[in-house]
């Protein structure tokens, strides 16, 4: 197929590209300051502030699918118009489009989060979500949103780096016991979203763990992992702080998981420490 991941050089993006590529698929990927190293893929500079922008770049491309990767979380230009922008760019040349969202669409309140719910989002980045993903629905009703969570894996995330950093006493700031999410590993939530992408999927899915964990018993997995102390780990209540958001989002993926082939693990298994 012919596929184009927009955010391509970011984390996830990263991780889709390479997985794309691997498959055999022509893979086309935007970057917005710098494009990554992999060769044999074609890749387009794209600020998706910029209607005329991802207008020309998927015009030109042509993709049979889209998968948005793209992620400013203080940028609601980029967040929410940009979805728009995007998929109206591709309802033009007739392709599909994966979108990628967050469980940041939701507020907490709820036990757990499925397919279904409606968002009801408390701070900015999460209104962006959820506009983006009103956007994408009302521009093309056969898109495929797929909403995660936080996302992990091959020590290469921030939440990772974050740990490391605090462990070594390099870093400033503190994990929260009471900021529950679903952790996710990037190589799994690629797969989901390249079988999505190539089964012409559409609707609602959610793409997360099963193990709901504050960030604060993600980061004790993580030093254990790495080998690192985790009684070095500072710890803190976002309750707190000042800072805006859901404290407690747990994304039930249980009707997603039974329609998709691969296998959703939670991060209490793929941050096992490897065994000697």
């Amino acid at each position: 197929m012919r596929i184009l991941i927009v955010g391509g050089s970011g984390f996830l993006g990263s991780a889709l590209v390479r997985l794309c590529a691997a498959s055999g698929h022509d893979v086309g990927a935007t970057y917005l300051t710098r494009p990554g190293e992999l060769p044999g893929v074609a890749w387009l500079p794209l600020d998706v502030c910029s209607r005329a922008e991802a207008a020309a770049v998927v015009g030109a491309f042509r993709p049979e699918v889209t998968i948005n990767a793209a992620y400013r979380q203080r940028d609601w230009t980029a967040t929410a118009d940009g979805a728009a922008h995007l998929a109206l760019a591709v309802a033009a040349v007739g392709g599909r489009l994966v979108h990628v969202s967050s469980d940041a669409v939701f507020s907490g309140s709820a036990a757990r989060y499925d397919e279904t719910c409606t968002p009801d989002p408390v701070n900015p980045y999460g209104a962006a979500k959820a506009a983006a993903e009103t956007a994408v629905r009302a521009v093309l009703p056969g898109a495929a949103i797929a909403r995660t969570s936080l996302i992990i894996g091959h020590g290469a995330s921030p939440h990772e780096a974050l740990v490391r950093s605090l462990a070594a006493g390099r870093g400033d700031g503190v994990l929260f016991t009471d900021d529950v999410r679903c952790p996710v590993h990037v190589a799994d939530l690629a797969a989901a979203l390249l079988e999505l992408a190539v089964r012409g999927e559409a609707g609602m899915w959610h793409v997360a763990g099963p193990d709901a964990l504050s960030r604060h018993e993600l980061g004790v997995l993580i030093a254990r992992r790495d080998g690192l102390d985790p009684a070095r780990l500072p710890t803190g209540r976002r309750a707190d702080t000042p800072l805006l958001g859901p404290y407690d989002v747990r994304l039930d993926c249980t009707t997603t998981q039974r329609r998709l082939r691969i296998r959703l693990r939670g991060a209490r298994e793929f941050l096992s420490p490897p065994t000697p």
